[in-house]
């Protein structure tokens, strides 16, 4: 048991440790400031802006970034169904695979574009390694920059600055943050025994009988490894993600993929404290965020270490709870994985979530409604701020002062624009469609659950997908038969086809209204004129108005969808607790 704890605390050490390093060094990059790149990388940029005829210099306003990201982001989407829906006769493609079905690649092409990757498919089956590397690996990038974009937009808004250029940020993304590190990252994860091949699959006889082969997938999965987790994506070179050996072979890189993908998310509120010339700011607000983390891991890891009693009283001793882990890593890394992919909104697994204890369903559940724990790609450090602008609201309401934030007054607009970014948009995407599958599951649903459970595993899947996590609790008929399946004579089902479409709504409405509406909001901060600090003005950077907004956070957040809470893993805690489970 120490051990365990020991681990998770030791982990929690090197994130924090990591904060003000990359912070620090993204805040260089995105004011223009020099850092140690600028060398190498000066030249390559130079070339990407004169070829697109892009001016480093040129501001958009809230609307034209928002209009540049939606035209991009179009674009790369029809590249990636291109790629796909022609896999079979495109190269490197060793095992002949040919193109999934329509609503599969649809729904694959936009779930990786919105930074997603929610995998209705089995990668090792369904996809060539061409598709694996283009069409999968290229919007890794682009979508993780495209998030960082938006974060580093809506901070200079808060602060007062102009937007900046959408293009030169995407840009900047990828060759000054997601690239190096994925560099290096992927070195690391070749030496630590990823694989990184073009080979095609490995066929060999099994133990038990050698007269029966067995054919073992590989590929070029390191340098696939280490963007889905620096880039918050999540999604898997294999159907079980991060617990496949290939890409999760031990303790050393199953450390690694955590500290990767909280690396951005922790340290881009430091990144806001230099901008904002805060930092102590920055780290309350850091220090409230890590409170809460650190709570749900708390409570995720307690429950898969106490196990199921009703498991434990017919087996005698069964705690902790392995089933649906890896003994590689144990309960304590399954419990801190858990909840640092669905806070960090990368949605990839090292254990099935669908078998935790509900206590561990709760913690995933509630990431998924918060989004601020730590949250997505630049977009949860945004949400985080949004709030804040909420909290400052309230609180000057109640105490009779002005609110501003920054030296910004919060009007009418600000308030109506984080309220429905924050309040609206995100339940309309998880809760009508999950209403529609439940009311309907028997036509529907391929729900695998019945009762308490159940109802979690569906709202769970619109969650994960209006999120932007991708993570599930599986056990649903998402899947359409692989395309070796359909060549066989296997029909497509009308169950996946709905995942597939329902799902796609929750991710179009789960990424590109918010960013919309956090654009906006930016750009109405950028343009007010501050006004001078007085004894009436709110201080935001104290430890009891973080405290207070802590507090709307969790009222304002997690109250929306405590219903759905109450009747999944509250009631399934029970149930367990009565030894029904």
């Amino acid at each position: 048991m120490l051990q365990g704890w020991f681990q998770i605390a030791l982990t929690l050490l090197i994130v924090v440790a990591v904060t003000p390093l990359l912070g620090g060094y993204m805040a260089r990059v995105y004011l223009g400031e020099r850092s140690f790149l600028d060398r190498m990388l000066n030249p390559v940029e130079r070339v990407i802006y004169g070829l697109v005829g892009l001016q480093v210099q040129e501001t958009m306003t809230g609307w034209q970034y928002a209009r540049a990201i939606l035209y991009s982001n179009l674009v790369m989407v029809a590249l990636i169904i291109f790629i796909i829906a022609n896999q079979g006769w495109l190269p490197f493609n060793p095992t002949g695979v040919g193109a999934p079905t329509w609503d599969t690649i649809l729904h694959t092409a936009i779930s990786f574009m919105t930074n997603t990757n929610q995998q209705h498919y089995s990668g090792e089956t369904y996809l060539s390694y061409g598709s694996q590397m283009w069409a999968l690996g290229y919007p890794m990038f682009t979508s993780a920059a495209t998030g960082l974009a938006v974060g580093i937009a809506f901070i200079r808004g808060l602060t007062g600055r102009p937007l900046g250029n959408f293009y030169v940020d995407l840009i900047r993304s990828i060759t000054r943050v997601l690239l190096p590190i994925s560099v290096v990252g992927a070195i690391i994860f070749i030496a630590a025994g990823v694989p990184e091949t073009f080979a095609g699959p490995v066929v060999l006889p099994t133990l038990e009988d050698p007269s029966v082969s067995q054919a073992i997938a590989r590929g070029p999965v390191a340098h696939f490894e280490i963007i889905k987790q620096i880039g918050e994506n999540g999604g898997g070179f294999f159907a079980i993600n991060s617990a496949h050996p290939f890409e999760n072979p031990s303790p050393f890189t199953n450390l690694l993929q955590i500290v990767g993908l909280m690396a951005i998310p922790t340290s881009l509120i430091y990144t806001y404290g230099v901008f904002a010339n805060n930092r102590k700011q920055a780290w309350l607000i850091y220090v409230m965020v890590l409170v809460l983390y650190i709570a749900f891991v708390i409570v995720t890891a307690i429950g898969e270490y106490q196990g199921n009693p009703a498991v434990n009283a017919f087996l005698g001793s069964q705690a902790p709870n392995l089933e649906g882990k890896e003994v590689r890593f144990g309960w304590a890394q399954s419990a801190l994985y858990a909840a640092s992919t669905t806070g960090t909104m990368t949605g990839a697994v090292n254990s099935l979530h669908d078998s935790f204890m509900p206590n561990g369903g709760f913690v995933t559940l509630s990431n998924l409604f918060l989004q601020i724990v730590w949250g997505g790609q630049g977009t949860g450090t945004a949400y985080l701020f949004a709030y804040m602008i909420l909290a400052v609201f309230v609180t000057g309401l109640m105490v009779g002062r002005t609110p501003e934030f920054l030296g910004r007054k919060i009007e009418k607009r600000e308030v109506v624009l984080a309220s429905f970014l924050l309040l609206l948009v995100h339940p309309i995407a998880i809760l009508i469609p999950g209403a529609i599958t439940l009311a309907f599951s028997e036509q529907l649903g391929g729900i695998s659950n019945p009762g308490f459970h159940g109802l979690a595993q569906v709202i769970y899947e619109y969650a994960s997908a209006a999120a932007n996590n991708g993570s599930g609790f599986e056990g649903l008929g998402d899947s359409q038969p692989s395309p070796f399946a359909i060549a066989a004579g296997t029909a497509p089902t009308a169950t996946a086809l709905w995942w597939n479409l329902s799902t796609t709504f929750s991710l179009l409405a789960g990424r590109y209204i918010p960013i919309t509406a956090l654009l906006l909001l930016a750009d109405s901060m950028s343009r007010k004129q501050p006004v001078p600090m007085t004894a009436g003005t709110l201080r935001t950077d104290t430890g009891l108005f973080i405290g207070v907004t802590g507090g709307v956070i969790l009222i304002l957040g997690a109250l929306t969808f405590f219903p759905i809470l109450a009747l999944g893993p509250i009631a399934e805690a029970f149930q367990v607790a009565k030894g029904i489970g």
